[in-house]
């Protein structure tokens, strides 16, 4: 099958992610270019998984920021789509990324939705709707499309720990992104693992340390309190 979009190079960090990986990289398949897994040595069928569906695997140090920097290393493509392991694309998704790419001077995020039907998901889905379209500020669970003349001249994604998402989005300013129409669907396991509320404010608290200048590592041990 001939690629829909040859020019696109799609990018997914992961560990341990056996059980998710497979409904993301089935939606992907054929429609690009490639799709590069950064895998930090997970012991589970991750990387099984991954070749099964067409994917390359590059074995990257532990860390998203890392991983995704060494997938994007890896990447031929011109156009890189950055993605979780578990957030599944939604029909239109492929329509909407080679409309988003007629526009190379701005990158491009997907509609936050979550994988639950519970009353806590939409009020959570609106709470990070109205921070992208006031703050300009979509994480990483959205996806992120960008030329890669754009990612270079910004800087790269930097390879932190955490935070890389935000750090990438406040270097290109507000301006400089676009919501695509499509949702990103995301698992809401660890929301309701943790609890809708204190995952969320620790998301929060995570959001106000970093911009009150505290390192992606110590950031990184507070998120870890699950």
């Amino acid at each position: 099958m001939t690629p829909e979009l040859p020019r696109l190079s799609v990018v997914i960090p992961t560990l341990e992610a056996a059980l998710v990986l497979g409904g993301t990289l089935g939606v992907l398949a054929g429609h690009v270019g490639e799709i590069i897994v950064a895998d930090a040595g997970s012991a589970d069928e991750t990387q099984a998984v991954a070749a099964a569906h067409g994917a390359r695997v590059v074995v990257a140090p532990r860390g998203r920021g890392a991983q995704i920097a060494a997938g994007i290393a890896a990447a031929r493509g011109d156009w890189l789509l950055i993605l979780h392991a578990d957030t599944h694309l939604q029909p239109g998704w492929c329509e909407a990324v080679a409309q988003a790419m007629q526009v190379p001077g701005k990158a491009a995020y997907f509609r936050f939705a979550l994988d639950a039907p519970s009353p806590p998901a939409r009020r959570l889905e609106r709470a990070v709707a109205l921070r992208c379209r006031w703050f300009g500020l979509p994480y990483g669970d959205q996806g992120m499309l960008i030329s890669r003349a754009l990612l270079d001249a910004v800087g790269g994604v930097r390879p932190m720990p955490l935070m890389e998402d935000v750090d990438l989005v406040l270097r290109l300013g507000k301006r400089r992104l676009t919501e695509m129409p499509v949702a990103a669907v995301t698992s809401a396991e660890r929301w309701r693992r943790g609890g809708w509320l204190r995952t969320s404010a620790r998301n929060v608290m995570c959001l106000f340390l970093w911009f009150g200048g505290a390192s992606p590592e110590s950031i990184r041990r507070i998120y870890a309190r699950r």
